[in-house]
């Protein structure tokens, strides 16, 4: 990580274009910020665009803005991502999965810094930096077509990767107690690192890197009992072994096996009590729930179908939302 910032202090003062690579939850998001904010762009906007969370029919208009009438629905000019972003920095998110039909037209901009919104003729000029994050093989989508090769070399000028937690173990504990300081304060509780938590959190190999070990502080501040957390990690920890687990008898569970059984059961109704809250603080509104969350729309959808949750049946009607 030294390196990696290094490489931000030496670039931030350009205008060269950015490609941050690294498996999802490593900081993508925060490099990029700290790109903006060591260059002289600071003042100006930081913009991110999350190009697989916006639907791809939506895409175009939300990154290049569209004029009055330019499709149902449009019944005023809005300016799109790229116009909030002159004078500042764009971040596109998930770069790899932008369609190919969107992917010449922000490589235009790339080239010339114009675009013309949706519906419109007028070509618009903008003054932003380019900055792109991805977890995928862009080299292999290109091989299946599915990635431009040309747009790969433009956001290809400097390209930073970032090491995936477990590669940087040193930073697991600093990290985690800065979650933890934060968690207490927000939630008004003063949980502690022990010497056991410690080492589980050191032993685990960290799948979801950074965002799972600040799901992990979260849940660890607001469960009255950390041992499904521990319980977790410890699964989780022991999963890639290959050596086989010895047999349990027939009919009889073994004490470890059965603690582990009511551990996850009370991980399991704690989560469903609390995504339960949540939707009906928001008036089962799922997008903001996503949001309330900070998790992924689709992750969301998928916790509660786990959950078996319904939105209430004896709500008075409500207007459809665009979630």
């Amino acid at each position: 990580m030294c390196t990696v910032r290094g490489m931000v202090e030496n670039i931030a003062i350009t205008d060269a274009a950015v490609l941050l690579r690294g498996e999802s939850g490593v900081g993508k998001d925060l490099v990029a910020r700290a790109i903006h904010a060591a260059s002289k762009r600071s003042d100006g906007p930081f913009i991110k665009v999350n190009c697989a969370a916006i639907p791809h029919g939506l895409l175009e208009s939300e990154l290049f803005g569209h004029e009055k009438g330019a499709f149902t629905g449009a019944h005023r000019r809005r300016p799109g991502h790229f116009e909030y972003a002159n004078k500042g920095t764009i971040y596109l998110d998930e770069i790899g999965e932008l369609p190919m039909s969107l992917q010449a037209k922000v490589l235009h901009v790339l080239q010339d810094l114009t675009f013309s919104r949706v519906g419109g003729e007028g070509m618009i000029e903008v003054d932003v930096r380019i900055i792109a994050a991805t977890n995928r093989d862009l080299e292999q989508a290109i091989a299946h077509r599915e990635f431009r090769e040309d747009l790969y070399y433009r956001l290809n000028v400097v390209e930073i990767c970032i090491p995936p937690l477990r590669e940087r173990t040193e930073e697991i504990l600093p990290v985690a107690r800065r979650f933890l300081d934060l968690f207490n304060k927000q939630y008004g509780r003063s949980r502690e690192l022990t010497p056991e938590i410690e080492r589980c959190l050191l032993a685990y190999r960290w799948p979801g890197n950074v965002r799972e070990l600040e799901n992990i502080v979260r849940r660890m501040v607001v469960l009255s009992d950390i041992a499904p957390v521990l319980d977790a990690l410890g699964t989780r920890r022991e999963a890639p072994s290959s050596a086989p687990a010895p047999p349990t008898p027939t009919g009889a569970a073994s004490p470890q096996e059965a603690l582990r059984d009511i551990a996850r059961h009370g991980a399991r109704q704690a989560e469903r009590k609390a995504l339960a809250e949540v939707l009906e603080r928001v008036n089962w509104n799922r997008a903001e729930a996503a949001r309330v969350l900070k998790v992924n729309y689709k992750t969301l959808l998928n916790k509660i179908t786990e959950c078996a949750l319904k939105p209430p049946t004896d709500s008075s009607p409500r207007s459809p939302r665009a979630d």
